[in-house]
């Protein structure tokens, strides 16, 4: 298959690790990468030998560009996917698709209107670690799913990150940063959601910046920080989920486990690819590492443009589709929505994710309960 020629627009850190992960991609060739950044761009132009340099008008409307990622911060997100709708390429965008509900309909119908596909991270369920659980769950190993627990709980990025305001703006947060990762691994473990319920606060408002030129600058806390509610699968399984800016000292708490009739599975972080899949089964005394269905590296993003890619080319859509950051981004905002209304909220939005294993470009057959 022809390489599909791509460009990238936003090279900050995130871009450093696509552009690594891309550079011997079989399906995708960066031929040009754009900033508002003149200087960060031409950086990673030498820093990775791609041939073009642009603003990002002009990467947008190259005609030989027909896949264009779109690395630029939170709030940027949805303006950039539609200029790049609008100019006739697909989109691959970083989490989330959207800051607002509205602006992620918007892509979604201008995708539509223009026949074209939108792709959006995290990929990180297409590696190994979710990828085996699924396996594990289709063999019944841990009997019917019932429930979850999901923990994301950190400090806050102010004290690594040089220019971490906007994780504190609106898009930002623990749920809208690191929320895609847990949400996108419970969808494609337990099916559609259908109603969240949740209470979020701002429990640490005074922070400052502890790291690079910043270092010691106050920042504005504009988003919650701290959120914890439980979520109501179609299926009937129930999730209780918190995500966290707020934690100080430690935890012990697992990233993700999974609940069964028969068993319980520790599922690893869903922000990287890979990672041991245990489960103890109902009576047993000790976990058993299950058997990963591949080998993969901790970081593989890309993963999902490549997957994009051979959808485009088969007339599907992709499993890292606009319709799954969608469903991920209504439920974002239900948990704030939740918490503020005192109520359930009920999602509009639905889906359903493929049924077969994926990885690294193959299907592997559907292992039958």
């Amino acid at each position: 298959m022809e390489r599909v020629k791509a460009g990238i627009i936003g090279c900050g850190h995130i871009s450093a690790v696509y552009l690594e992960n891309l550079k011997h991609s079989p399906y995708i060739e960066i031929v040009a990468v754009a900033d508002l950044l003149a200087d960060r761009a031409r950086a990673r132009a030498e820093e990775f030998s791609v041939a073009n340099v642009y603003t990002v008008d002009e990467l947008i409307q190259d005609s030989s560009i027909e896949l264009v990622f779109n690395l630029t911060v939170p709030g940027s997100h949805a303006m950039t996917d539609l200029a790049v709708l609008e100019a006739e390429k697909h989109v691959f965008s970083e989490k989330p698709l959207a800051v607002s509900l509205e602006d992620g309909k918007r892509v979604l119908e201008c995708a539509r209107e223009k026949g074209l596909l939108v792709g959006c991270a995290p990929d990180t369920f297409l590696g190994a670690g979710i990828q085996t659980a699924r396996s594990a769950i289709q063999q019944g190993m841990i009997g019917r799913p019932i429930a979850a627990t999901a923990f994301f709980m950190g400090s806050g990025p102010e004290w690594w990150h040089h220019d971490p305001e906007f994780f504190y703006a609106a898009g930002g947060g623990p749920m809208f940063d690191m929320g895609p990762y847990y949400l996108t691994a419970l969808v494609n473990l337990l099916g559609s959601i259908r109603r969240i319920s949740s209470t979020v606060g701002i429990q640490i408002p005074d922070r400052m910046i502890h790291s690079g030129p910043k270092e010691g600058t106050p920042l504005r806390v504009q988003t919650p920080t701290h959120l914890a509610g439980n979520i109501d699968f179609q299926s009937g399984a129930i999730a209780t989920v918190i995500t966290s800016f707020d934690i100080r000292g430690a935890s012990e708490l697992p990233f993700i486990e999974i609940y069964g009739t028969e068993g319980t599975m520790s599922v690893p972080d869903p922000n990287t690819f890979n990672g041991d899949v245990k489960v103890r089964r109902f009576g047993a005394e000790e976990w058993e590492t299950v058997e990963p269905l591949f080998i993969c590296s901790r970081n593989e993003r890309g993963l999902g443009a490549s997957e994009m890619v051979t959808a485009l080319r088969a007339g599907k859509q992709p499993r890292t589709s606009g319709e799954l950051a969608y469903h991920i981004l209504e439920a974002m905002h239900a948990f704030q929505r939740s918490s503020l209304e005192g109520k359930h909220i009920i999602l509009d939005s639905r889906f359903e994710p493929d049924e077969t294993l994926y990885y690294g470009n193959e299907i592997l057959a559907k292992v039958e309960v």
